[in-house]
């Protein structure tokens, strides 16, 4: 009893905390400093010709190699897979204040002395229409990763998770993560999760002996995007996984049967550099004897500002996780994740996570884990560039 209340206590300061800090950083970004447009301002398709073209072509293919007089490969606005994944503040970014900012070439020169952020974002939008394809959803939709939430834009990304049991008996759970990006909605999955946990220790075993380690239960699926909305900052997608049985169940390492588990996930930008994702959806095993059925719903808030105008990104966040067993009636589940998702490199394609998860509900038997992600955006470029 009384380590349950202390767990409640720990929780529920848990939770105030991350209402006071998102009302802190709400205040943070109304203060921000906004651009007002001029009374005669160029369009921005005139300011492109004026600044880009001559490197980037009046189409954005590129100007030649002979034109432009470097061998560093040019980008091709066309390219709607290129163009689109990225949100405006990290072209704002190169344009700006120039390539190294994101660790690129210096042969991309800053325009901040002669442009305003407001023409800046003219330019941005004439740009975008380079792609001509409205199907592919909008970089400012690809809200920061949550630690357990899955997120409803499609990504090419590598994660690797670790999850660390603090109380009672110690484990330590990882996962890798695959994803690849295909078409301009779909998504490709894989997982593969390992671990090692300890168990009681049997009369003369050694230290060593008492921690077991195995594979778990591989896992496959895709994810579409099924719906946006730049505009409203909205975006909604559908996913299926079927999670394979791999694992040692005997070990603690698997289910021992198929389970298919279908979800769908929201996405919605808010005001003052907020963002709410969501995710909803059921697990079912082939062998109900050996897996229970399941439904779960998550909840993530978060606010992502820089370290000055195009520094480092943070990402406070915190979820409310929510799970329920569906034929035995027990009462639902809920845990509180509050995290922080922190950008390590200039161009910001390699991040890290670090959170604890804590139980709201039958803390006695349920204990406290801390989580950690390091995530590589590789469509980006390789883990080592961009530093």
């Amino acid at each position: 009893m009384i380590r349950r209340r202390k767990l409640l206590r720990n929780a529920r300061g848990i939770a105030a905390f991350c209402a006071i800090g998102f009302f802190i950083f709400v205040f943070i970004g109304r203060a921000e400093t906004r651009e007002f447009a001029p009374a005669f301002e160029k369009s921005g398709e005139a300011l492109y010709r004026t600044a880009c073209s001559s490197c980037h072509g009046s189409d954005g293919r590129g100007a030649p190699k002979y034109h432009v007089g470097f061998d560093v490969p040019l980008p091709d606005f066309t390219v709607c897979n290129f163009s689109s994944r990225e949100a405006d503040a990290d072209w704002a970014a190169v344009v700006h204040q120039g390539g190294p900012v994101r660790g690129f070439s210096e042969i991309m020169p800053a325009f901040g002395k002669a442009l305003s952020l407001r023409e800046i974002s003219l330019i941005l939008a004439y740009l975008r229409a380079f792609c001509g394809n409205p199907d592919w959803p909008p970089g400012e939709l690809n809200h920061p990763a949550s630690l357990v939430t899955e997120k409803a834009y499609p990504e090419d990304e590598v994660l690797y998770t670790v999850a660390l049991d603090v109380e009672g008996p110690r484990g330590v759970s990882n996962k890798i993560v695959y994803e690849k990006r295909f078409g301009a909605r779909n998504q490709f999955e894989l997982v593969v999760p390992f671990g090692w946990s300890e168990r009681a220790p049997e009369p003369g075993a050694v230290a060593a002996e008492r921690w077991k380690g195995g594979l778990g239960d591989i896992a496959v699926g895709a994810k579409r995007a099924l719906f946006y909305n730049a505009r409203s900052g909205t975006i909604f997608g559908a996913a299926g996984e079927v999670i394979i049985p791999t694992g040692d169940r005997e070990k603690g390492f698997g289910k021992g049967t198929t389970v298919f588990e279908p979800f769908v996930s929201f996405g919605q930008t808010l005001p003052a550099e907020f963002f709410l994702q969501s995710q909803a959806g059921f697990e079912f095993p082939v062998d109900a004897d050996r897996a229970g059925r399941e439904g779960f719903w998550r909840f993530s808030l978060g606010r992502t500002f820089a370290s000055g105008r195009f520094g480092r990104a943070w990402s406070p966040m915190c979820e409310l996780l929510g799970a329920r067993k569906i034929e035995s009636g027990e009462r639902i589940q809920w845990d509180i994740v509050p995290q922080m998702q922190v950008t390590l490199n200039q161009r910001q394609h390699i991040m890290v996570n670090f959170g604890a998860r804590f139980p709201l509900t039958d803390g006695n038997f349920r204990d406290t884990q801390l989580l950690f992600y390091l995530l590589w955006d590789w469509f980006d470029g390789g883990f080592f560039s961009g530093w």
